[in-house]
């Protein structure tokens, strides 16, 4: 009897974004929210899956930006801070309605798991959240995947060979340095992919990535059993295709589930929409409003949230999910004369929690269902290679899971300006590892600066951010400080002079990749 699989792939990442202030910044806000809303969840649903027995599987990337921010001991004190700040403004929440006030039951309760958040972080998980999902990567639950350094999207530099490996080589030690492990795959940021990219990969030791289902679909040869099956590249790199039935609007897309009338609002918080007087305390000095967790509302018009009716809806809407999706690969297999079939859905971690707030119950529902039924189970893409060089050979086509699936959204008017002088710095990072291949000390230190600098200029976070006028000042601001740390090491280093006490404070400005080498930017040969 053939094999109908199941991959869920999660990938969890953050814009290195960290600022000690005195006062909260609502920047910083951004990873809160994901602490509270999707990680910390997402642990708590893998530890009640634990004690009752249920085994699960699923693929999950970590990004380094993400790993450097949750492993800062000053990041996990600031959080502790915010929580405070949430859990004070919840209890003004509750003395604020009546008791026949549905929304004062909403308060009570999104105040009880403020309290929560704190315990679980403080004391449950010693404010060390990657070591938890470390320790269900080495149970097998979990299989953690590799990514590029800074979110890069990676086909912009193809013609630039050195600094996408710089890109897949820190990415690759920034993995071990947090779980100490070999991952087989590499996640591509915005899973972009180009014709070449594959010869870069795979002498880091990967044997398996993920593209969109046009990557494959429009392969050379045309791939015999479509998405539904890995495939490889003419070195042995396995290529998987994302499942996305979301385009086309099936009944086994999770992100329509989420639109349902009964499920809570995210878009609609106390932190926008209650006079500032009531928000006292919480908000910085300047006023600038930000999510709370503080939520009434459902998706469905000016009604109040109703949490039993929504979690009642949970368990349908995973059976749905399961359901569909087995039906579809029975089909598939019968079509392929019953051969092994598979099914790889990806997802941001955001969607679970931050997007939609049920999303965790929803994904925990999945995994309890799956584990009793027969017609489908949950795999790793790994175990989906026991037979790799017998798969299809064939040339991917260029793809991304961005714009209409080829990232033509990636660049337009608002921020065309930044490409041209990242790929400058670029340029100047690999001529200085020709110019300087052994240097030690203080020139080391300015080289490693360099590179550090380079890598966070290179991220596709910022001009993401300037095109959805998403804290774009910001964002302008982040990108033109790479630039200009880059462009002072360079200058300094041609004209052998710097400053020490510049370079000091830039390290500890920017903490990301306090390992790094500037020799990743060198030649391979």
């Amino acid at each position: 009897m053939s094999k109908k699989s199941l991959v869920i792939a999660i990938y969890a990442h953050q814009p290195y974004i960290w600022h000690k202030e005195d006062d909260f910044l609502s920047q910083n806000e951004i990873l809160y929210s994901a602490i509270s809303e999707t990680y910390l969840p997402l642990l708590n649903m893998f530890s009640n899956l634990e004690a009752d027995g249920v085994p699960f599987k699923l693929m999950m990337c970590f990004s380094p930006s993400l790993c450097a921010l949750l492993s800062d001991p000053t990041v996990q004190i600031c959080y502790i801070n915010w929580l405070d700040k949430v859990i004070a403004l919840g209890e003004e929440e509750v003395k604020r309605y009546g008791e026949d006030d549905p929304r004062r039951a909403l308060a009570e309760e999104q105040l009880r798991q403020a309290k929560q958040n704190k315990h679980d972080f403080e004391e449950t998980y010693q404010q060390d959240l990657l070591s938890k999902f470390s320790y269900y990567a080495k149970k097998g639950n979990i299989e953690l995947m590799a990514t590029a350094a800074t979110n890069c999207y990676l086909p912009m530099y193809v013609d630039l060979p050195q600094a996408v490996q710089a890109q897949v080589e820190v990415g690759l030690m920034s993995h071990r340095y947090y779980f100490d492990t070999a991952p087989e795959g590499f996640w591509l940021p915005y899973m972009g992919y180009t014709p070449g990219l594959e010869s870069i990969i795979r002498p880091y030791g990967f044997f398996y990535t993920i593209l969109d289902a046009h990557g494959l679909l429009f392969g050379s040869p045309v791939p015999m059993k479509g998405i539904f099956s890995p495939a490889r590249c003419f070195n042995s790199l396995a290529v998987f295709a994302r499942d996305n039935a979301a385009a086309a609007g099936f009944d086994d897309n999770p992100e329509l589930y989420a639109l349902k009338g009964e499920y809570r609002n995210q878009n609609r918080d106390i932190g926008f929409e209650s006079p500032l007087e009531h928000l006292e305390g919480f908000l910085n000095k300047e006023n600038a409003r930000l999510p709370t967790g503080y939520k009434y509302w459902a998706n469905e018009t000016d009604s109040i949230y109703n949490a039993a009716k929504a979690f009642a809806s949970v368990s349908d809407d995973a059976d749905t999910f399961l359901d569909m999706k087995a039906k579809k690969l029975s089909q598939v297999s019968e079509e392929l004369d019953n051969t092994d079939v598979s099914s790889v859905c990806c997802f941001e971690a955001s969607f679970f929690g931050q997007k939609w707030y049920e999303g965790i119950a929803w994904l925990e529902s999945v995994f309890r269902k799956a584990a009793e039924r027969d017609d489908i189970k949950l795999a790793q893409c790994s175990e989906l290679l026991e037979n790799k060089f017998s798969l299809q050979k064939i040339t991917p086509f260029n793809s991304a899971a961005s714009g209409t699936g080829y990232a033509e959204d990636m660049i337009d008017h608002s921020n065309d300006w930044m490409i041209r002088y990242v790929r400058k710095a670029v340029e100047r990072m690999i001529d200085l590892t020709t110019r300087f291949p052994s240097d030690s000390g203080l020139k080391e230190r300015s080289l490693n600066l360099a590179a550090k600098e380079v890598l966070l200029a290179q991220s596709g976070d910022w001009p993401e951010m300037v095109k959805k006028q998403d804290f774009d000042a910001y964002a302008s601001n982040r990108f033109r400080e790479s630039v200009g740390a880059f462009t002072t090491v360079y200058d300094s280093l041609g004209s052998n002079s710097i400053s020490t006490e510049w370079l000091t404070n830039m390290e500890r400005q920017h903490k990301i990749f306090s390992w790094i080498n500037y020799r990743a930017f060198s030649a391979k040969h």
